[in-house]
Formats: structure tokens, sequence, C-alpha cells
């Protein structure tokens, strides 16, 4: 069997705009709601906010060299709207199209194929200051005239669009990844109605990118969810969650309708979005041609108890000491998640588990048939500089090795996989962990507390990926 990815097969890395530019306030850019979020998370929590981040908006030339030195093909980052739009409408900001437009010059010139991502989090602040931001239908119209103008703008440069990033972790985590006011924070329904205006959005997006002979994909944060136990009333429970976790989204975008089971569910316990005429015919006319893959561990539930009657949702590790995860979801009569005690876990919780790769490829292969691309994958580590300037994660490169290999495996039986951009390029500014918590492949020289000068320092897994990429995918020792 040949070991050989295609020679045409994407390699390369991720970021987003909030988490890796910094430059918050520079040459016109308004604020996001993520500036505030991350401004307010570091008087809370000590973490970095994002006014400087990685420093890549001063320094993405020296970045993309970098790139370019590791042998990246592709290159998937996202376009901050608030850069754009300032005040999420009105008149262009000319030197934040400029900026992407020489970074995707810069990116076009150094042979690596720029995939944007249209949203990551970062809605322009006037906008929650206006009508609430993605609780307001409005927002939809806001979010077609930015993409609109990007997509036009970039249309001849462009063949991967990446519409909407993670919008089931948007419902999971709704007050990281939206800023939502105190007196709509005990109302779960609304998770659900950012979730379906979103959906109009991507909807949007895909029209505005197939007008100009473009392909477009959502981005979802996918884990497969496995039942605890063998018992059937597990196996029910896994299914179930599978269903409001993951493909409650997914049929949406390739099918053009949510998936039945799961919305019912909503529309009894009174948390199901409210829906206009028009709104899943928008859908269906609007199917994504591809799926963005952002996998980072699997699930795990069981049965509901009895005695459980209140909602609840993801919890969260904000400390990095193994156990400390805050609780886990729970939805009475339907699924609640658990540990599973047969995956090691990462000191954030997180399940290390690439078999669990292969098994989306599959079961999403056989479910949907379009083609995917992993465009986050990656292990979030407490990365030390050694006093002679390296970074030895040993830890990052095996967790890439295993997770490159359930790929290979399941192109092997036929699944179509069109790229590998792991997650991330360099370290950046994580939205619940600050930058304690790292994933790049080029080290940051900054902390949580010192700017410093965000010098790059090449990690191990730099060297490691470089040697990978040269050989096609090959030489994974």
């Amino acid at each position: 069997m040949n070991n050989a990815f295609p020679k045409d097969f994407l390699w390369g890395a991720s970021t987003s705009a909030y988490q890796v530019e910094g430059a918050a306030l520079e040459d016109g850019k308004g604020l996001s709601q993520q500036d505030i979020i991350n401004t307010e998370r570091h008087e809370k929590f000590g973490f970095a906010d994002a006014s400087v981040a990685s420093d890549h908006y001063h320094k993405y030339k020296e970045d993309i060299a970098l790139f370019k030195e590791m042998g990246f093909t592709s290159y998937r980052f996202s376009i901050a709207w608030s850069r754009i739009f300032p005040n999420g409408d009105g008149e262009v900001n000319e030197a934040g199209i400029q900026f992407y437009r020489d970074l995707i010059k810069k990116l076009k010139d150094n042979g690596i194929e720029p995939i944007p991502t249209l949203y990551h989090y970062d809605l322009p602040w006037p906008l929650v200051e206006k009508y609430g931001g993605w609780l307001s239908r409005k927002v939809v119209d806001d979010f077609a005239n930015f993409a609109k103008y990007v997509i036009n703008e970039f249309k001849d440069d462009i063949k991967y669009w990446i519409t909407i990033n993670e919008q089931s972790i948007i419902v999971q985590y709704w007050t990281q990844k939206c800023y939502i006011l105190p007196e709509y924070q005990d109302n779960n329904q609304l998770r659900y109605q950012i979730n379906h205006h979103m959906n109009l959005a991507q909807a949007l997006a895909c029209k505005y990118v197939h007008e100009v002979g473009g392909l477009a994909g959502p981005a979802l944060g996918y884990a497969p969810v496995y039942a605890r136990t063998c018992k059937p009333e597990d196996q029910l429970a896994a299914l179930n969650a599978n269903d409001l976790r993951n493909t409650y989204y997914l049929d949406v975008y390739f099918r053009g309708y949510y998936n039945v089971a799961a919305l019912t569910y909503l529309k009894q316990h009174g948390l199901a979005p409210e829906m206009e005429e028009g709104d899943e015919q928008l859908f269906a006319e609007n199917l994504s041609d591809f799926f963005a893959i952002n996998y980072y561990d699997s699930q795990c539930a069981h049965a509901c108890p009895e005695d459980i009657t209140e909602h609840s949702w993801s919890g969260y590790n904000l400390t990095g000491k193994k156990g400390d995860m805050s609780g886990f979801e729970t939805h009475p009569g339907f699924y609640q998640m658990c540990p599973n005690p047969e995956l090691k876990t990462t000191d954030w919780d997180w399940a290390i588990d690439p078999i669990g790769l292969e098994y989306v490829y599959r079961d999403l292969y056989t479910r949907y048939r379009v083609p995917f691309m992993i465009t986050e994958n990656g292990l979030g580590a407490y990365d030390e500089l050694t006093p002679d300037g390296k970074v030895h994660d040993d830890y990052r490169i095996e967790y890439f090795r295993e997770h490159i290999q359930a790929t290979k495996r399941a192109m092997d039986l036929g699944v179509e996989v069109v790229g590998y951009m792991p997650w991330s390029a360099l370290d950046l500014l994580s939205t619940s962990n600050g930058y304690k918590k790292r994933y790049g492949l080029i080290y940051v020289d900054r902390t949580d507390d010192d700017v410093k000068e965000c010098k790059r320092i090449k990690k191990d897994s730099f060297y490691w990926y470089k040697k990978v990429i040269a050989s096609d995918g090959v030489d994974l020792d």
C-alpha cells in the first residue's frame, strides 16, 4: 500500500484573526466582541487580552517565511470583520482590507494556498451595542454585506472559503464565544436562536461564494460521542448526543434541514429557535461543498439519571490541572456527557483519541459524501522554552503523527480528504486559557503578563512537520 499522500494534498496549519493578529485598534480597526470578552477575562483570570496577541499583524511576512520553510502549501486564517467594517456596517476601512490583500498576495507569492474563514467569533462590537449581536436577526443582513464584499474582493484569489467557525462550540460556550448581556444569560433558548441566525448567514455566504465560482464549507468543532457502556440506554444516549451536538448542525449544511430528533427534543423543552417561512428553503438552496473539521477529541455519554431535571452545557478547565473540569453537559431524558475511562487526556481534560478522527471521517463520509479538510487539530500544552532557546514538544509530535496516520487510513478506504491544517501555525491567544496553553508549531516568546517582543522560535515539531511535508506524509518518525 502506498503510504504517501497525494501530491496535491494541502499541508499547512491554521490561526484566527483575533487570536494571532493583535493591532486591535490600529489602522482604523474597530473593537470586536472578542476584544471586550478577552479584556474581561484578563481582568478576571489574568489571561492575556487580544490587543497584541502574537503580533501577526506586524510580523506576517516573517511568519509566512517560516511557513514556506516548513513547506506549507496552505494556510487557514480568518478575516476580521471589524478590521474591514469597524462599525460592522457602513464604509469600508481601506487600510483593513489592504492588510488582507497584502497577506493573501504574500501567501500566493510563496506557493501557499490561502484559505480564509469569514467569521471566527469576532463580531464587531458596535453591532452588540446596536442590537445584541447574534441575538438579533438583523445581524444576518450585516454579515451578508460583509461576506459579499470580501468574497467579491478576493474571488480571483480564493478557491476554498470557510464560512462560519464552530457553531456547535458557540452554542456550548456562548458567553465565551459571544458577548451575551447578563439579562439574557439564563435564557438558553437564545443559544439555539443565535445558531439559527448563523445558519442563515452561513447559507448566504455559500450563495455568494457559489456566484463567483468558489467552494464553500463550514468549520465545525466535531467530536464523535461514544456510549459509556454497552447498555442499550447508554447506546441511545450516545445517539441522542450525536444528534444534538453534531448532526443538528451538519444536516443543515449538507441536507438543508434540522435533524428531526434533535429539533423535536428542543421543541419539547422550549429551546427550539424561532424560524420564519423560507428559512429552510434558503438552507436547501445553498448547501455546502466541503466540511472543514476541527477535531481535538472524542466525547462520551450515558443515559441521564432520572433525578436530574436541569439542562446544563459543557464545562471547562481553566487551570490546566487534570480533573478540574467544571461540569458535563446534561439534557434531561436525552443524555448526559461523562469522561471516557478508556482514554488519556491532556492537562485540560481533553481526551486524546486519534482513532476517533478516523471514525469521524468514515461515519461522515457515509452520511454526506463530501470532501473533508482538517482545519484544526492539535494539542494544547505547557511548552517549556529551554535556556538555550529550544522547545522540545515530543508530545505534540506524537499527537500529530497519530492523527495524520488516522487520516491516511481513512483515505485508503476511500474517504476524500483534501488537506491537513492543524491548530496552530504559531502560538496564539487561547480563548479559554491565554498563553499558558500553547498549540503552535512556532513558539511565540511572550506570556500572559509580558508581551516582550513576541520573538518566533522553531519548536521540535516545526522541524518534524517540515520533514513530514517534504516526504508527502511518509516520514513520520
